[in-house]
Parts: structure tokens; sequence; C-alpha cells
């Protein structure tokens, strides 16, 4: 279980999760904002937002699964949805692939990826402030800007072995932080030059995977397999599938010779 931040009406309101609603709240908005600044607003982009948020729902749970398959003695189905947590790594395919499927039941033709952009970057960025305040922050760190918790506050990390240890950690979520309020703010920026039209998405989630699979060797996730995270195995087959779609587009792209 997550800390409570507070109730309301007696039902408590758990930090992680409401900074995570929050985050999809405020994505939302700005979702909306890009569409009617560009002047491609819509009511099927209901339909597609739709489509992205229950993908990663669903998808944000397979995002531990590999975790979950290593460490549970009895693993199940059920327990790969109720036991496994959530990945953010998951929830972003599970979002794209949910959009994806969206447009092709409404048929939706038009790409959606710059509207799309911001709004996520802003949303982690506010969703892994609950990170930050109810897990493992990071491994241990001798650098000066390591964060060491108190007894009181190690207590009401859910997932946080380390931080018992009274020594400094890697604010690894502040990292991230600064990372995706640095991509909203560089997106905004592109999104003026008529070059980058269409391909704000990829490049925001191809930095972001970079960054991602670096910032794991300090995150204080258990390793799986050399040294590896379930992130990173996780990263490196997103890797490889991307690199094997780009090649295959090249190849469809590439003239036949005449003769």
């Amino acid at each position: 279980m997550f800390p409570v931040l507070f109730t309301v009406w007696d039902v408590p309101v758990q930090t992680h999760e409401f900074f995570i609603a929050t985050g999809v709240l405020v994505a939302a908005v700005v979702f909306v904002g890009e569409a009617r600044r560009r002047g491609r607003w819509s009511d099927d982009l209901w339909a597609i937002v739709a489509g992205a948020l229950i993908g990663g729902g669903l998808f944000a749970r397979f995002g531990t699964g590999i975790q979950y398959l290593a460490e549970a003695p009895d693993p199940t189905v059920l327990g790969l949805f109720t036991q496994a947590g959530r990945s953010i790594l998951g929830g972003l395919v599970g979002a794209y692939v949910g959009a994806r499927v969206a447009k092709k039941l409404i048929g939706y033709r038009r790409s959606t990826g710059d509207l799309f952009a911001p709004a996520v970057a802003v949303g982690m960025a506010i969703g892994r402030v609950g990170c930050f305040l109810t897990e493992q922050l990071g491994t241990v760190t001798s650098l000066p800007w390591g964060i060491t918790v108190t007894p009181g506050q190690a207590a009401r990390m859910s997932f946080c072995p380390d931080c018992q240890l009274g020594q400094p950690m890697h604010p690894s979520f502040l990292y991230e932080i600064g990372f995706h309020v640095f991509a909203f703010v560089a997106l905004g920026i592109l999104r003026r030059d008529p070059r980058f039209d269409g391909r704000l998405f990829p490049i925001y989630v191809g930095s972001y995977g970079v960054f991602r699979f670096m910032l794991e060797f300090v995150r204080g996730n258990p390793p799986l397999w050399f040294g590896l995270s379930g992130s990173h195995i996780f990263l490196m087959a997103g890797f490889t599938v991307a690199a094997a779609t780009g090649v295959a587009r090249l190849a469809r792209r590439r003239p036949v010779p005449v003769g």
C-alpha cells in the first residue's frame, strides 16, 4: 500500500495515485489545448484519448511482468494484474498501442503524435512527484545532492529497502522530473519549426528511452540479468523493435533499380 496523502469524506487518497491522476488530468488539458491551438480539435480525439488511457492502464501492469515472473513463487495471470505493480514504460507503450487501435476503429487517419508529446511530458513530470514521495529514491551515492530520509519518511515509502540505511541516495525521480520539464519546454520550441511536424513524439520517446536506460543504473531497481533490471531489458527490447521498424520503413521507401 502507498501512503495516504489526505481523505475525502473518509475515503483515503493515496499520495502516489493522487499525483498520477493529477498528471493524467493536466496531460488531457494540455492535449486539448494543443489540438485547439493547431485547429485540430474534433470529437474523434476523445475516442483516441480514451484508447490511450485504457491501453496505458493495461500495459502498465505488464511492464513489471518480468520482475513478477522472476520473483513470484507461483506466478499466475491474475497475479500479473494484481501483484506486479505498474510500470511507466509499459504504460507509455500501452498508451501508444491504445491510441493506434482507437484510430483504426474510428477511421481517423491524421497523425496525433505532435499533440500527445507535450501532454505526455508534463503529465510524466507531475506523476513522478508521487513516485519521488513514495518509492525507492535511488542507489546510495556520495554526491553532495544525495538525499537521506528520516526513519519516519522511510516508513511511509512502500518500496524503499535502502531508505532504512540512513545513507544519501540518488534522487533519481528528481532527475527524471527535470528531464520531462526540459522536454516539455524543448517540444514547445521545436513545434514552431515546420521541419519537426509529425516528429515530436518519436523525438520525445526516443530521447526518454535513452535517458531512462542510463538512469536505471542509479534507480535502485533489483537486477535480473547480468546486472540489468527489468526496465533495462524492457528498453532493450523496445530499442530492437524500433530499430527493426525503422529499417523496414527505409527499405520500403528505397527506390527499386530499373533495368
